[in-house]
């Protein structure tokens, strides 16, 4: 009881001492040993931060650990033992992540800042080593044993001699390092101790945590000193190769290039260690590689003069790398690399055909090109331009060449590509320049003859950056682009052996000259038929493998394929009909897996299970021949239409009113119509001053789509003739064509794409100019078989086929009144 009543006097705070706990005291010194005493206190632990005994400075605390410790000191004796993390990056650490030997400290002030954070101003005391954790939570509570100091009354000449040494190493430490201060020198060397000597030059040195917890581990004053004696000469080796390194640096350097200087550095370090041997080394490989690559002299020439001049620029410069990645690239470019070409043409026709079902033409133009250099030996590759609607297998069928010929792929697309260097490449002049990706693609081929596809030429733009399609002019002709010149190679790489395949949708935005360089290859829409031995052939085995499915286990019949074809797709290709197949196979590998079936079979019947509603209804002629209403054919981007043409006879005076989103150029064919019938009125039977006391008024359904071109002028004349003469037009006979004033009927485009959809429709006869008579060759055999075709040249052939003289039949279908033979499908010229 005596001794804890001797303590708690020391401790000044008698109230917290439990005289139940014996020698367990919540905090103070509980027992001495050797002159050593044993505290239990609270800890903080630091991070980046040594500090020493007698040494006094602040630090800001945030954890809420670091935080309770303080309080719980200021509440006691304002004694905190601080030890460093060896982890500064740990924000949680635990007893194991500290260093046991660290420093008693006395409080002297605490001040809270904004944000939860304290900032503590502190003294070093005494060394101290962690015994034991006493807990951890909320705080770090220690049990700690104070080191003193060691005590002297006469200091030995060994200890006098290393302190003279620290002190004239710390003064050279100074002078040479820009950091500190020189003035703290005299303050330091006024400290005769020799053990806080050392401490307080350690705390001064800008050095590792780990080198100031060595000191601060170093009991006996001897060690301490010999220990910091060696880092303060390490330390002082280190800044007079730094010295050296800035002081060479600056030699070489003149005020212009200051901001260069860092780079220098980099370079005279890198001259240390003996990398430029490496330079030479390149350079001797580039020209070895260069020689092999035999490449014409005037080439040669330039690139070894690059070359050469590596030796004279250092190679860390910003010159220095330009000319390495210039050397590089043209040193990877495949100048004589070629893969041979397969002139088999029973192989090259298998292939195509394994790999595309029709497109009949580019396949006939890729044979004939292998038979041509099977003869000549050298033939330029051709240019082509496969036009046609999105998903007719374009793009696929470049592959397909490209492996029918055993040539090596490669594919650029030009939508939305506005700026000529994507072409040409940029000038060596600018910063980050790299060549245009005609060159890229070729180096990535690794061969100088592949097949090269560009994409979506019709959708290339221009702007201040300048025009791509005429950058694309050399490209495609096969009299410039032997010496195709990129402007950041600037020397001329053959593009005469490559292949070029070119693909769009419409040529009508593709710039004249471009187009007239290139061989335009019609791939217009599929027929029903065509899509059907598609999906068997193609799409339906290649969809069942990617979802995990045999025809064992799904059954897609004719019967559905067809469904799909006609009721949930409308297009012109067969993309959006792969994606369907696909939903059929999703929908049956789920009932396969959740019902434990083995096996499916979809039709025409369960079909709507699986996709839903049907989605389009292709118009059916049916009903009547009525009094104004003509079946006329138009093309779209999705294939052929057929479009009802209504016309209202109204009192007026003589206005013609157009509805139906009817764009400027079939406005002007209603318009022209209209003169040609006012011109005709006599030969029609009709009043001579009809056009003054009526009005027409003309309607195209399905008004929220708009509607152009000149193809509809004969429907929109043989309507209104309807109209005004009450004579009806028969159902079963479509037609298209443009008309003049004087009535005759001119050509028009889109003749196969617009008979499908006569077809599709049901229509038995179709009236077509007389000048697309060579068109009918492109309708498939089957659809000719089925149709009657009547050339016409001008509009009153039109009118005797269309319209119904006698009223007593106006009510019924009429008969078909003439059918081409098997071996004759184009029908005679009506008269």
């Amino acid at each position: 009881m005596a001794e804890i009543k001797r303590r708690k006097q020391r401790l000044g705070n008698p109230d917290e001492i439990d005289e139940q706990a014996g020698l367990e005291i919540e905090d103070g010194e509980i027992e001495d040993d050797d002159d050593m005493s044993v505290d239990v206190m609270p800890m903080i632990p630091l991070r980046g931060l040594t500090i020493f005994p007698s040494m006094v400075l602040h630090f800001d605390i945030g954890r809420e650990k670091s935080i309770s410790a303080l309080e719980k000191a200021m509440m006691m004796n304002q004694t905190v033992f601080l030890s460093t993390q060896m982890n500064p990056d740990l924000d949680l650490p635990t007893r194991d992540d500290f260093y046991r030997i660290g420093t008693v400290a006395k409080i002297k002030q605490m001040l809270r800042l904004p944000g939860d954070t304290i900032r503590v101003l502190v003294e070093g005391i005494s060394r101290g080593e962690i015994l034991e954790f006493v807990f951890e939570v909320p705080y770090f509570k220690c049990r700690v044993k104070e080191i003193p100091e060691e005590e002297h009354d006469v200091i030995s000449p060994t200890i006098v001699a290393l302190m003279r040494t620290v002190l004239a190493s710390f003064e050279e430490y100074l002078n040479i390092n820009p950091k500190i201060s020189e003035d703290i020198f005299p303050s330091v060397a006024s400290v005769e101790q020799p053990g806080r000597l050392a401490d307080v030059i350690t705390s001064h040195l800008d050095i590792k945590i780990e080198e100031k917890q060595q000191v601060l581990e170093a009991f006996s004053v001897e060690e301490r000193l010999e220990l910091l004696n060696s880092i303060l000469t390490k330390e002082i080796e280190i800044l007079n190769i730094e010295h050296a390194i800035t002081s060479k640096v600056r030699t070489q350097i003149n005020k212009s290039q200051r901001e260069y200087y860092l780079k220098e550095q980099l370079r005279v370090i890198q001259e240390e260690l003996g990398e430029d041997a490496d330079i030479e080394d390149e350079i001797t490989e580039w020209l070895v590689q260069l020689k092999k690559l035999q490449l014409p002299e005037g080439i040669h020439n330039k690139v070894e003069k690059e070359i050469k001049r590596m030796k004279k620029i250092q190679s860390s410069s910003a010159e220095g790398g330009v000319i390495r990645t210039y050397v590089e690239w043209i040193l990877s470019l495949p100048w004589n690399k070629t893969t041979k070409d397969n002139l088999d043409i029973g192989v090259a026709e298998t292939i195509l055909d394994k790999d595309h079902y029709g497109l009949d033409k580019v396949k006939e133009r890729i044979l004939e090109y292998l038979a041509v250099v099977q003869l000549s030996k050298g033939l330029k590759g051709p240019i082509l331009c496969l036009v046609g609607p999105p998903g007719t297998g374009k793009t696929s069928v470049a592959r397909s060449i490209a492996r029918a010929m055993n040539r090596k792929f490669v594919r650029m697309s030009l939508g939305g590509v506005r700026d000529e260097a994507e072409i040409r490449g940029h000038r060596r002049t600018y910063i980050g320049a790299i060549p245009g990706r005609v060159i890229s693609a070729i180096k990535e081929s690794g061969v100088n003859n592949p097949v090269f596809l560009f994409d979506e030429v019709d959708k290339i733009g221009a702007d201040f950056r300048g025009d791509p399609a005429s950058a694309l002019l050399e490209v495609l002709d096969p009299e410039q682009n032997k010496e195709f010149t990129d402007h950041y190679l600037e020397i001329p790489f053959d593009l005469s052996k490559v292949m070029f395949i070119t693909t769009a949708n419409t040529t009508d935005t593709i710039p004249r000259p471009l187009l007239d360089r290139m061989e335009v290859l019609e791939v217009s829409g599929y027929t029903e038929e065509e899509k059907v031995n598609i999906a068997k052939t193609y799409l339906v085995p290649k969809k069942l493998k990617e979802h995990g499915l045999t025809k064992e286990n799904l059954v897609i019949s004719e019967t559905a394929v067809r469904a799909i074809i006609n009721h949930y797709t409308r297009e012109s290709g067969v993309r959006n009909l792969e994606r369907e197949i696909a939903n059929v196979c999703r929908k049956a590998a789920r009932q396969l897996v959740e019902k434990q079936r083995t096996a499916m079979r979809v039709n025409a019947a369960n079909l709507e299970k699986y996709l839903g509603k049907k989605r389009f209804h292709y118009d059916k002629i049916e009903g009547k021949n009525e009094v104004g209403v003509a079946t006329g054919l138009a093309w779209t981007i999705v294939g052929g239409e057929t479009l009802e043409i209504e016309t209202g006879v109204l009192p007026g005076s003589g206005n013609l009113v157009l509805t139906g989103q009817l764009g400027e150029v079939m406005q002007e064919s209603a318009k022209a119509g209209f003169s040609y019938i006012r011109n005709r009125a006599d030969s029609l039977g009709l009043p001579a001053k009809f056009h003054k006391e009526n009005d027409l008024h003309i309607h195209i359904p399905e008004g929220a789509t708009p509607k152009d071109g000149p193809s509809a002028g004969v429907t929109m004349v043989t309507s209104m003739v309807s109209a005004l003469t009450g004579l009806p037009v028969r159902r079963d006979i479509a037609m298209t064509g443009e008309i003049t004033l004087r009535g005759k009927v001119l050509p028009v485009g889109g003749i196969r794409e617009k008979v499908l959809a006569a077809h599709r429709a049901g229509i038995n006869k179709v009236l077509l100019p007389k000048e697309n008579e060579v068109d009918i060759e492109e309708i498939p055999a089957n659809v000719r078989r089925k149709l009657q075709f009547v050339l016409v040249n001008n509009i009153d052939q039109v009118l005797d086929e269309a319209l119904v003289k006698d009223n007593a039949l106006a009510g019924d279908k009429p008969k078909r009144t003439r059918k081409p033979a098997a071996d004759k499908e184009v029908a005679p010229t009506a008269v």
